[in-house]
C-alpha cells in the first residue's frame, strides 16, 4: 500500500541514501503514518521495499520509542520515568496523568486522542517531570501544566490546525530530490 501511495516520496528517500537499508527509519515513518502504527503489514512493506528481512524492521520498531507496535491515540504522551526523573516526581506524575485521562499506562482514551506510555530517558532529566508528545517536549510539568497541555491538544485536534508532522516533513524533503 505505501509503495503505491508514496511512490514519489519513497523514490526521493531512497535516492538520498547510498545503501537502501539506511532509508529504514524514514520509510517506517511513512508506514506508521499510513497504518497508525507499525503493524505486521507495515513492517513487511518496509522490509520488501528495502529488500530486508522483516525482523530487521521489527527490531528497529522495538528499539525506537517513536515507533508503535500497536494502535495508539493521536497524541502519544511518553512520560520519562527512569531513575533521574523518578527522583523528580515522575512516578507521581504518571499516576496523575493516568487518573486525569482515566486510562492505564499503555492505554488509550475512549475518544482515541491520547495514549500514555512510560519511556526510559528522553534526555531532559533536569526538566522532569516531563513528557514527549508526538516528538515535542513538555517540561517542568505539574498538574496545572498537564491540564493546560491536554486542553491545548484537544483544541488543536478539534481545529485540525496541527503543525506539520515528522512524516510530512520527511515526505516534503524527499520530494526535493
Amino acid at each position: 500500500m505505501i509503495a503505491e501511495k508514496y511512490a514519489e516520496e519513497i523514490k526521493g528517500i531512497l535516492a538520498r541514501f547510498p545503501q537502501k537499508k539506511s532509508a529504514a527509519l524514514p520509510l517506517m515513518h511513512l508506514a506508521q503514518k499510513e497504518y497508525g502504527y507499525m503493524s505486521d503489514d507495515a513492517i513487511k512493506e518496509v522490509a520488501d521495499i528495502l529488500d530486508l528481512d522483516p525482523t530487521h524492521i521489527l527490531s528497529l520498531a522495538g528499539f525506537y520509542s517513536l515507533f508503535h507496535e500497536e494502535p495508539t491515540g493521536k497524541y502519544v504522551l511518553e512520560i520519562c520515568n527512569d531513575l533521574a526523573c523518578a527522583l523528580r516526581g515522575a512516578d507521581d506524575f504518571v499516576e496523575m496523568a493516568c487518573r486525569k485521562l482515566d486510562i492505564p499506562v499503555n492505554g488509550t482514551t475512549e475518544d482515541g486522542l491520547f495514549t500514555i506510555k512510560t519511556v526510559m530517558c528522553l534526555g531532559a532529566c533536569d526538566r522532569a517531570p516531563m513528557l514527549q508528545y508526538n516528538l515535542k517536549f513538555a517540561e517542568h510539568l505539574d498538574e496545572n501544566k498537564f491540564d493546560e497541555l491536554i486542553a491545548y491538544l484537544r483544541e488543536e485536534a478539534a481545529s485540525g490546525a496541527e503543525k506539520q508532522s515528522v512524516t510530512e516533513k520527511i515526505a516534503a524533503y524527499a520530494k526535493q530530490s
